[in-house]
């Protein structure tokens, strides 16, 4: 059984139960041109709390999954989230055989 003490400091240590962020989100180093791209697209436009982009194809760029949190969707349906994804991404998600999509507001 641990000290006492222990206990105590664990109970102080303030927790986070959240990965989005407040500020703004940064594209991680292992995203390969398009997923940056994609990547950056999304952030300009929706300004997003939490942002993932993956590339699910297996790398040639077929088919995305992509996760965003973003405030721009309050208020939404769903399916308006996903239409307003769409139009920001233009001609690109065109050109995709598929896309795996997570949307919400924070």
């Amino acid at each position: 059984m641990a000290p006492l003490y222990v206990y105590r400091r664990l109970a102080q240590t303030p927790r986070t139960y959240s990965t989005e962020s407040t500020s703004s989100v940064e594209a991680p180093d292992y995203l390969d041109e398009n997923e940056r791209r994609i990547f950056d697209t999304l952030k300009s436009e929706l300004q997003p709390t939490k942002l993932e982009v993956q590339d699910v194809s297996g790398g040639c760029g077929s088919m995305y999954a992509l996760d965003i949190v973003s405030d721009q969707f309050k208020g939404m349906p769903v399916i308006k989230q996903h239409r307003l994804v769409n139009k920001v991404l233009g001609e690109d998600i065109k050109k995709w055989h598929g896309v795996q999509l997570k949307t919400r507001a924070p």
